[in-house]
Formats: structure tokens, C-alpha cells, sequence
């Protein structure tokens, strides 16, 4: 349709009701918000969202929405390419007042962008710029427009996307990601040539920006950003923190309203995106940083400064979501708790005051029980301003385990599938990573909820390297990566027998990417597990030094380089323990996946083929780390499932 807005029927459009029966497939599709923003006039919410299909959590098809806060009234803005796969909406930002909304738009089939503006009731839809590259990162200050651009991109911005094909000449210059801003119908760079920019924020009187940025390939050397300061004019960077500890990575670098101070997350992170850490302050005109939360027993996520200047912190604090306020930001001083809760928030919008003075804020929430919705209030205070995903319901009563392990204090969830009668299977699920955690989050009809409809308990832990229990914590798999995480692991499942009816004698074990590793190794280690499932694993650290994309990751968390140590790398290698399987394993991947490698889940595969262990493989075309196709992630939950009942009924 080509006309300039829809009126949205939301809640009438709500697909096929949930199975009344308990044998019938779901076929509603989660509803998913993947950003919001409130308008600075805090009248309107302007949100990225779409179904998620079976099985997956990335919608295929993607709306760019603006709804009333007075009314509650929504309208999608009719995107030029239409409502079909890859004609996506990504970045958004408000005008200074409110009534222009600017997006970035990709174009379907390319890595190629357009810059448009639409007015806050979805009128006025206006192109403003094509790209020949990816455009992301979008801010908005003082009547200009700033963002991320990478000019002639081979792929997709981020390392867990689909990676371009390795043939050429490999020692040639990388896309470089640079700041930008839009003068006319053009771009003109602010950030110099030879840096890939990650994050930045605009300085408070626009003279420049601060960001994080590596020379580079930029998939691989985030790990060791630095932080810079930037002019308008693409001058000679000014570096105001470098790391000094290779296990420590910078994010959500910021600048206070007065323009004095610039505060960041620093801590050992395994992906840019998965942000934990401490939270440390640095001085715009140089200086010595300093760490504003020395021995915090929680991670940082996301921060942002408040209407008054105070720096605010969204943590992850054992089981708890929290929004603290940390005062000037310039030395360490108790936290104050704004508020504390059961439900996961969208880290960066929930601790962003988009709205001042009023300090309104607008996020996505959810939990293992709530589907997500949007609401919008104060920290503490919120209403839901969306209902679409209402109805949906799941199969789980949710406990939260708290378990000690060599001195850890170790937390984990645990999924019970409603009215189980006598003892149930067991299936251990562990998150990626390792520097992540498993928090609330609603599944909807897919893998989770269809174990617990056929009565199997679902355990997510968090062992030592997750978040949520302070930097020590996330620390301490360092060198030791497998071994005391699983200890960790198999006590946890011991702390859930102990209190639940589960049958030792059916336990299942996956997990995608540090997960997907995780599984092999579990399955070369011990006997408990009757089946697995890996997911972009990783089979043989020193073989896939060479082979992926991100190689700097290893080096915070092994030390050294392969080649100058191999020894740590053999030591936490599955195909250097792989005659203990006997575990049927089941493995799949993305055929472009620079993450995990295909290589690694071909080489765990053929080697349990080989020496007779009940294996099967599937690898998924075009994909990259991490599933984005329906028809695969619905045949990825099918198998998984199948390989499941086979071995665990």
C-alpha cells in the first residue's frame, strides 16, 4: 500500500488464538519490540516491532510505529519498500521538539540504506538521503543529525551477521564505520579515516562527539576500543581512556548535560552488544578514569545521565532488574535504588530520560510469564501503554535457584511445566556468551514451550562468567573456560532435584554459541546427560583461532594467542576429550557464521560419527550467528525437539 499511514487494529489482529488443546500447535506469533523511543515532548512513542516467527526471536517483517500517549491511538508508517522481508526500519531519533521522527531504512537485498523523516502522526514521509553502505546509530541535537555510517559495506553491521564471502584479497582495507552527520542531502564525516566507530554521543554544545573506535577490522577489534574524543571534521582523534587489561572492554560511553565528565561500563565482555561490567567516569578534558562502583555485586548494563545531571545505571543484580542513580559521577558513593524488578527492561530506554523535566521514560518489558509489552512512566512507576501480545500465556512455573559452588554464589532459573505429575525430564539450556546471563524473558510457541508442554523441566543457569553477581564473578572462568563453569552447572542441577521432581536419569543439555561449546564439552565430561543439542558450538579452540572472525575475543579470556600458548586452548578443547562421548549429540550452524565457524560443528560431528556415537548435523545456508530465517529456526526447533524425544523419553 502506498498511502502515507495505516491505522493500526493492534489488538484485532492478533492471529490464531493459543491451542485449546494441549496436543495442537501454536501458531500466534509473539509480538516483539526491538526499540523504542519516547519523543522529547513526551507525546508520542515511536517503536521498531514485528512477530516474531516459531522458534525465533527476530521478527522477519518490521513496522516502524508511533502511537499517542494520550490516546493510546497508533499508526505504521507505510514504508516505501513495502511490508516484506529485509524492508526493515532500524535506527530512529526524534527531532529537538518532538514532531520529526527520523529513521534509517534498509533497502531489501542489499547492504544499502536510506536515511527518512516522517512527522509524529505519520504524515510528511520524506527521503532525505540513499547510501551505498549501512547506516545506524541515529542521534539527534540541536537541529542536527547525526549517525554510524559504513560506506560500500560487504555485510551487515555486527559480528553475529551473516558474514561476507572469503574470497579476494584478505589483507585489503576493511569498511570502516564512521561518524557522520547529514548536511543536505549528503553526508559529511566527523569522526577521521582509519578508526571503526562502535558507540558515541553527541558533546552537550555539539562541538564534536566521544565514541569508542578500533583501527581495523571492526567484527574483530571492539575488544580493544579505545575511547576517543572527536571533532566535526574528521581532525585527528583525541584519546581520553585506553584499557590497560586486556580483560577489560569499554561500552555505553556518555557525556554528562554539563559537557565535563564522560562515564562508561568497563569490565571483561565476550560480544559487543552483551554489556556487564563496573561503571567508570573519566574527565572530558583528561584525566585518570575512575571506577564509580569498586566490588559492585552486580553488573552494569546501560547507562544515562537524568534531567537533573545525575548519572543513572540499569543493573542486573542476581536476579533483579535495577535503575540506580550513581550522583555526579565523578567519585565512587552508595547507590540509591530507584527501582527493583521481577520483569526484564529494555536496559538502554529504561534508563534514558528522553522526556525532561518530567523524567518520563519509555521501554519494552517482559518475563517468563508476561509476554512483552511497551510501557512508560517513571523508575518504579510504570504503566503498560501496549496490550498487543495479550493472551498469550506459558506453561512455566518460574523459580528462581540460588546454589553455592566452590565459594560462588550461583543463581539460575528453573522452569517447572505446569501440573507435572511423578519425576520429569531435565533440560539444562545454557546461554551464550560467556560474559551474559539467562534473565526473564518471554519465550512464546517455540523450543522452551514446547518441552514444557511435553512435561520436561527447562534449567537456565548462570555460572561463574555470567552477569549479575559482580566483575569478580564474570572473571573467573578466565583461563579455566568449561571447567569450573560446569561444576557450577551440575550443581545446579543437583540444587534442582533437590527441590523439584526431576528424573536424573533424563537429562538433557544445549545452548547456542558459548552454549553451543559448552554442550560439547559437558558431553566429553560427563555421563549425565542422555542427549544434546549444540548450536553454533565450538569443538577445537586451537583449530578455530584461526578460522573465526573475532579472534581478540580469546585473548582477555585465554591469555595469550594460540600460537604462544597453546596448551589453554587443548585444555578446554571437546576433540581433545572427545573418546568420553557417549552422549547422542545432534549439531547445527549458519553456513556464514564468523562467530562459531561452520568448520567447528563439522569437526565435533565427524569425529563423534567416526567413533560411533548417534550424532546428526544440519547446516543452515546464508545464515550467520544466530538464525534469522522462519523456515530455519522452525526446522532448527524441530529437530531439536526430536532429538530430544528420542533420547529423554
Amino acid at each position: 500500500m502506498q498511502r502515507a499511514l495505516l491505522v493500526l487494529a493492534l489488538l484485532a489482529a492478533a492471529a490464531t488464538p493459543l491451542r485449546a488443546a494441549a496436543d495442537a500447535p501454536d501458531t500466534r506469533r509473539v509480538h516483539r519490540y526491538l526499540a523504542v523511543h519516547l519523543s522529547p515532548d513526551a507525546k508520542h512513542v515511536a517503536a521498531v516491532e514485528g512477530d516474531a516467527p516459531i522458534g525465533g526471536s527476530l521478527p522477519d517483517l518490521r513496522d516502524l510505529v508511533i502511537r499517542s500517549l494520550a490516546s493510546g491511538a497508533a499508526v505504521r508508517v507505510a514504508l516505501p519498500c513495502g511490508h516484506v522481508p529485509q524492508c526493515w526500519p532500524g535506527s530512529v531519533a526524534w527531532s529537538d521538539d518532538g514532531k520529526m521522527l527520523f529513521f534509517a531504512l534498509r533497502i531489501p537485498g542489499h547492504h544499502q540504506y536510506s536515511l527518512y523523516s516522517v512527522a509524529a502522526d505519520g504524515t510528511e514521509l520524506t527521503q532525505l538521503l540513499e547510501f551505498k553502505g549501512t547506516l545506524t546509530g541515529l542521534k539527534y541535537h540541536h537541529g542536527t543529525l547525526a549517525l554510524l555510517a559504513t560506506e560500500n559495506a560487504r555485510k551487515e553491521v555486527g559480528a553475529t551477521e551473516a558474514g561476507a564471502a572469503i574470497a579476494g584479497d584478505l589483507d585489503a582495507p576493511p569498511p570502516e564505520q564512521r561518524i557522520a552527520t547529514l548536511a543536505g542531502h549528503a553526508l559529511r564525516w566527523a569522526s577521521p579515516p582509519g578508526l571503526f566507530v562502535y558507540e558515541y554521543d553527541w558533546l552537550p554544545d555539539g562541538s564534536g562527539f566521544i565514541g569508542t573506535a578500533s583501527p581495523g577490522d571492526g567484527d574483530s577489534h571492539w575488544w580493544t576500543a579505545t575511547l576517543y574524543a572527536f571533532g566535526r571534521d574528521a581532525a585527528p582523534a583525541r584519546t581520553l581512556y585506553a584499557q590497560s587489561d586486556p580483560r577489560q572492554q569499554i561500552a555505553k560511553p556518555t557525556v554528562s548535560p554539563d559537557g565535563r565528565t564522560v562515564a562508561f561500563i568497563g569490565g571483561i565482555m565476550s560480544d559487543f552488544g552483551s554489556t556487564g561490567g563496573d561503571v567508570y567516569s573519566v574527565p572530558l578534558a583528561g584525566g585518570t578514569a575512575v571506577n564509580l562502583t569498586p566490588a559492585m555485586p552486580a553488573s552494569a548494563r546501560a547507562l544515562g545521565w537524568s534531567c537533573t545531571g545525575t548519572l543513572q545505571a540499569a543493573l542486573l543484580a542476581d536476579d533483579r532488574q535495577q535503575l540506580v542513580d550513581l550522583g555526579a559521577g565523578t567519585a565512587p558513593r552508595a547507590l540509591s535504588v530507584l527501582g527493583s524488578e521481577a520483569d526484564s527492561l529494555e536496559s538502554d530506554a529504561a534508563v534514558r530520560s528522553d522526556a525532561c523535566p518530567a523524567e518520563l521514560r519509555a521501554a519494552h518489558h517482559e518475563s517468563y510469564a508476561a509476554p512483552p509489552e511497551i510501557e512508560v512512566g517513571t523508575p518504579g512507576h510504570w504503566r503498560d501503554l501496549t496490550h498487543l501480545n495479550a493472551g498469550l500465556t506459558s506453561l512455566a512455573e518460574v523459580r528462581s535457584l540460588h546454589w553455592k559452588s566452590e565459594g560462588w554464589n550461583v543463581q539460575g532459573w528453573l522452569l517447572l511445566p505446569a501440573g507435572a505429575r511423578g519425576k520429569v525430564p531435565l533440560v539444562t539450556i545454557i546461554h551464550g556468551g560467556p560474559a551474559a546471563a539467562a534473565v526473564p524473558a518471554f519465550a512464546g510457541p517455540g523450543t522452551q514451550e514446547e518441552m514444557l508442554k511435553r512435561g520436561w523441566a527447562v534449567f537456565r543457569p548462570n555460572p561463574r562468567g555470567s552477569y549479575g553477581q559482580g566483575e569478580a564473578f564474570t572473571l573467573a572462568n578466565v583461563r579455566d573456560l568449561g571447567h569450573g563453569d560446569l561444576r557450577d552447572i551440575l550443581a545446579g542441577i543437583d540444587a534442582s532435584e533437590a527441590g523439584a521432581p526431576i528424573d536424573e536419569a533424563r537429562l538433557g543439555v544445549t545452548g547456542g554459541s558459548y552454549g553451543g561449546f559448552m554442550t560439547m564439552w559437558a558431553v566429553t565430561q560427563t555421563q549425565r546427560f542422555k542427549a544434546g543439542v549444540a548450536a553454533a558450538g565450538v569443538s577445537n579452540w586451537q583449530s578455530y583461532y584461526g578460522e573465526n572472525g573475532i579472534d581478540e575475543w580469546l585473548l582477555p579470556y585465554f591469555g595469550a594467542s594460540v600460537y604462544l600458548d597453546p596448551g589453554v586452548y587443548a585444555r578446554s578443547s571437546p576433540i581433545d576429550f572427545i573418546r568420553n562421548v557417549r552422549t547422542p549429540t545432534f549439531a547445527y550452524v549458519g553456513e556464514r557464521d564468523i562467530e562459531c565457524p561452520a568448520s567447528q560443528t563439522v569437526e565435533f560431528w565427524h569425529a563423534l560419527r567416526e567413533l560411533g556415537v548417534p550424532t546428526s548435523v544440519m547446516i543452515y545456508p546464508g545464515e550467520g550467528h544466530g538464525l534469522r530465517e522462519p523456515a530455519h529456526t522452525a526446522d532448527a526447533m524441530q529437530r531439536t525437539l526430536a532429538w530430544f524425544d528420542r533420547y529423554l523419553r
